[in-house]
């Protein structure tokens, strides 16, 4: 799952990217795992240097269970939660939390040993934004009124059940495609909301779709409960298939694809490998193991890679006193170091800074260099659960905890 549960933009990738009239602006986080769905952004002109008694607090709001992280696009937050019954799409005014508009159905909570609720994050593109809830509705709403444009019901369209942990991967737009992962690999139209193909089933995973060119070809990378997945996207045939299975079927993180590179992570003691592609573009490329290691274990957040690093949390959720913050060689898969006291939180980069939300609600500024863990900045933000990544944009941090409790925060400027 996203919440449960990037893509780095090489030279050989096809970014998901999504626009809304034009290319997305600074300002503008619009799906999850941002612009260029690596989890890195580039604002600065913010301090580390914060006050002692916490951030200001410029808005909190409650928007109900989940594990849903935040989109903003054009001073438009959107994102998603769930009580009593009922599931909610939420569009707020970033700047001041009121409600612009909101959209609710019926829908289960599934509080399968966690609170539950939607864990998928609305991706905003053009006029439209693209929500999945956790029993596998998946609508297209106009982003500035909130009108439903055409909606769409994935266990009947892929002949799937509501897979243990539900439906948690965001959606992916590749041209005309919004790409899912659900128990088969599917394909809708972004306009019409048509099933344009959907793939063999498979065992369900939680994490979402990355699209990347290999040969002049395009192909999808995904990591489901059999393993890591490359299929054509022309139609959402396999390509090849590398065996990766968790003993409790919670692969939930997205592959990481620079070039012919994958890199997939799960929990547990499964651990993390990363694989080539290899072919000489006649022939289907073959996963070739580059190496495994039991020292990056992500449970379902995924680790974001920098400079040619991944940071990320090794560990589990029901073991959350012994999770590390962990620092990898991305090529080689040699830890630079660990650092403990953070349990099962999240993580973002922004202007080459670790921007971390702890377990427990601490939000936790330090530098993202192989060198050693050097923090910066600490303090008390959530209470609570805190399993969902944070965003920095604007000057601000935007997190929220299970619940729903939802905070943004003015960072001071760096002088």
């Amino acid at each position: 799952m996203n919440c449960l549960h990037r893509i780095v933009v090489g030279a050989a990738v096809v970014a998901c990217a999504l626009q809304h009239s034009g290319q997305p602006s600074a300002a503008d986080w619009p799906q999850w795992m941002g612009p260029r769905l690596d989890g890195i952004s580039q604002e600065g002109g913010w301090s580390t240097d914060w006050p002692q008694d916490g951030l200001r607090q410029v808005w909190t709001t409650e928007l109900g269970i989940g594990f849903s992280s935040v989109s903003v696009v054009d001073g438009r937050l959107y994102t998603m939660g769930h009580d009593d019954g009922m599931e909610t799409v939420w569009c707020l005014n970033e700047k001041t939390g009121k409600e612009l508009w909101s959209h609710q159905y019926p829908a289960e909570l599934n509080p399968n040993l966690y609170e539950g609720g939607p864990g998928a994050t609305p991706t905003v593109h053009g006029d439209s934004v693209y929500t999945l809830s956790i029993d596998g509705r998946l609508l297209c709403l106009h982003r500035v009124t909130g009108a439903v444009l055409w909606q769409r019901n994935l266990q009947e369209d892929l002949d799937v059940e509501m897979h243990e942990w539900g439906f948690n991967g965001s959606p992916c737009i590749l041209g005309d495609h919004l790409l899912f992962e659900a128990g088969r690999l599917a394909a809708y139209n972004k306009t019409t909301g048509e099933l344009i193909w959907r793939s063999e089933e498979h065992r369900a995973g939680y994490g979402s779709v990355r699209a990347f060119r290999h040969h002049g070809r395009t192909l999808l990378a995904s990591l489901d409960n059999d393993g890591l997945r490359i299929s054509r996207a022309s139609n959402g045939s396999l390509v090849a298939l590398q065996e990766w299975r968790s003993p409790f079927g919670t692969n939930s993180t997205t592959p990481v694809v620079v070039d012919d590179m994958v890199y997939i992570s799960s929990g547990y003691n499964v651990g993390c490998g990363l694989f080539q592609l290899t072919a000489d573009g006649s022939a289907d490329p073959q996963l070739q193991q580059v190496y495994t290691s039991k020292r990056m274990r992500n449970h379902f957040n995924n680790s974001i890679l920098y400079e040619g690093y991944l940071y990320g949390m090794d560990g589990n959720s029901n073991l959350g006193r012994v999770v590390t913050l962990t620092c990898m060689n991305f090529r080689t898969g040699e830890v630079s170091w660990k650092k403990r006291g953070l349990g099962c939180g999240s993580l973002m980069i922004a202007d080459g800074k670790l921007i971390i939300l702890s377990e427990e609600g601490q939000l936790v500024v330090a530098n993202a260099s192989p060198d050693g863990y050097q923090e910066l900045a600490r303090t008390n933000f959530l209470s609570g659960r805190c399993w969902t990544v944070p965003l920095l944009l604007n000057g601000h941090v935007i997190g929220r905890n299970a619940d729903g409790h939802v905070v943004r925060a003015e960072l001071p400027s760096a002088q």
